[in-house]
This record gives C-alpha cells, sequence and structure tokens, in this order.
C-alpha cells in the first residue's frame, strides 16, 4: 500500500512480533515501500509501535542514529536480528 491510500491493518501476529521486539529492544532488518513507492531496507533498532491519523506506524532508529517512522502496511518483510551480548545498538 502506497501512502494516500486507506490503511491497510496488518496481521495481528506480526503486529505482536513488532511490539515484542520494542519490547525486547531486538534489532529488525526490514524490506519496505518508501511513500515514493521504491523498495527499501534498513536495519533498525524499533522504538515505538503507535497508532495515530487512522493507521499504525513504527518508530524507529537507524544504524546512523537517525530517526523515522514507517506506516505498518508499507512494510513487505521484517525479520528480528538480535545482537550478541544484549546491547541495543545496531
Amino acid at each position: 500500500m502506497i501512502a494516500g491510500g486507506a490503511y491497510q491493518p496488518i496481521a495481528c501476529a506480526q503486529h505482536e512480533r513488532l511490539e515484542f521486539a520494542v519490547l525486547r529492544r531486538i534489532p529488525l532488518w526490514l524490506h519496505y515501500l518508501a511513500e515514493d513507492g521504491q523498495e527499501h531496507e534498513a536495519s533498525v533498532m524499533p522504538l515505538d509501535v503507535q497508532t495515530r491519523q487512522s493507521g499504525e506506524w513504527l518508530v524507529m532508529r537507524y544504524a546512523d542514529g537517525s530517526t523515522g517512522e514507517l506506516r505498518l502496511d508499507h512494510l513487505q518483510y521484517f525479520e528480528e536480528r538480535p545482537s550478541a551480548g544484549g546491547s541495543d545498538k545496531i
């Protein structure tokens, strides 16, 4: 789903995995569609899952320290990337 379209909720199991990653500070590798429709991949630290503006959003910190948000229905695929030693760095 690209920006401007109606939000399409993601599967409950995927939503729960994201919330668990936030709670446990588990780094994620994301494959997603950007606002312009281009595919992107990124390693991120999930900071929060928020519901607002008739949608759900992942708030995240990128490896370079910058932060961003991703509408969850733009997320194509993700996987947990637990770090050795439990560090919250990517």
